[in-house]
């Protein structure tokens, strides 16, 4: 009888340990996939004109997001908080990238990106290329991006997720915006740092 308890116990003890690591994480703003797949090969350019490619993404945690540098507000106000949760990004990884993608590559040049990124944070990435070569990327990171209007006044109507992939090149997890009565949906710091802190950890 007491084999039997002992055996039943540890069944049960084995059942509660299983169920404690597939818990999920108590995540704020973003979503773990299930399948962390690999980026499909790509090539683009950032600000320096260096070649951005995967494997300039190997080693490093990357935060992904598209927009474009005449943006009105979304961008801006992505940068700017982007810029001040750098700092506590760097202390949970610091092998911790950031990387603006533009969807307007006929007018964010490789110099207009540069001055663009460096007001905001001189480490941050700021990568194109031609639409041939950027769109299959931005919807293997699950972005969309579409020109609106005529001639050169047209605007980008873009996605304002941010997409993490981990230092093997998978895509781990997106970041998604939260409406705010009155204002921009948008992340929150707070939540992007706690939830990014949690797979860093897990993922380890």
């Amino acid at each position: 009888m007491i084999a039997v308890g002992l055996m039943l116990l540890a069944l049960v003890g084995g059942v509660v340990y299983q169920q404690t690591q597939t818990e999920p994480m108590p995540l704020e703003t973003s979503y773990v996939f299930e399948q962390q797949r690999p980026l499909a090969p790509f090539t683009l350019a950032d600000q320096y004109g260096n070649a951005f490619t995967n494997q300039t993404v190997q080693g490093k945690w990357s935060l992904f997001f598209i927009g474009y540098t005449a943006c009105p507000d979304v961008c801006p106000t992505t940068l700017n908080k982007l810029a001040a949760a750098y700092p506590q990004l760097q202390k949970i990884a610091s092998n911790v990238q950031v990387v603006f993608v533009s969807a307007d590559p006929k007018r964010d040049t490789q110099a207009k990106r540069l001055d663009y990124i460096n007001f905001f944070n001189k480490d941050f990435k700021a990568v194109s290329a031609e639409h041939t070569d950027l769109f299959p990327f931005s919807r293997d990171l699950g972005f969309v991006y579409a020109m609106v209007g005529e001639d050169s006044d047209y605007q980008v109507d873009h996605s304002a997720s941010y997409v993490l992939v981990s230092p093997r090149g998978e895509k781990i997890a997106v970041f998604k915006p939260k409406p705010q009565p009155g204002q921009l949906a948008q992340i929150l710091n707070a939540e992007l740092i706690s939830d990014f802190s949690q797979i860093v950890q897990s993922w380890r």
